[in-house]
């Protein structure tokens, strides 16, 4: 870790409500509400959410999965993921998520016409919106817990 955490605390607590407890919590709040409020498909949800948490390297996040009405992906999905182009286990919409995450997290000056045709046919304008917000926060949040360490030994919180 890259931050010093008093002992008996927390490191993610610490981090993420004790120094910096309004940015902190307003964060927590935010990467809540991004999967508690969700539209889209669970597979396109974790296709895009799993694809940022691979290019981040965020330990944590690429061992979570989300849960939706007790349901979640297949034990296999994080290796389709990895391999969203050749994989026979997406349908358009799941490998479009993926795709979608991948080129925003490295190459988002490379979104093209071609591909927003591509989205624009699969995906409503408020789907796109809600996708580009949601790995928006999966960057950001998973950048961070990595860069600080915090990856290594944190959980993904449940309260404020």
């Amino acid at each position: 870790m890259h931050i010093n955490v008093p002992d008996g605390k927390d490191p993610t607590e610490y981090v993420w409500t004790e120094l910096v407890p309004e940015i902190g919590r307003a964060a927590r709040r935010f990467s809540r509400t991004v999967t508690a409020e969700s539209t889209l498909g669970l597979r396109e949800f974790e296709a895009a959410r799993l694809r940022i948490a691979q290019i981040n390297g965020c330990i944590v996040c690429m061992d979570w999965r989300t849960e939706r009405d007790g349901m979640r992906v297949e034990s296999t999905f994080g290796d389709a993921v990895e391999q969203w182009k050749t994989t026979d286990s997406f349908d358009v919409r799941t490998r479009l998520a993926a795709e979608y995450a991948e080129r925003y997290a490295v190459d988002h000056h490379g979104l093209d016409d071609e591909f927003w045709g591509r989205m624009s046919a699969q995906y409503s304008q408020a789907e796109i919106v809600e996708l580009s917000i949601s790995i928006g926060s999966w960057i950001t949040s998973g950048r961070l817990n990595h860069v600080l360490g915090l990856d290594t030994v944190c959980a993904i919180p449940v309260s404020d």
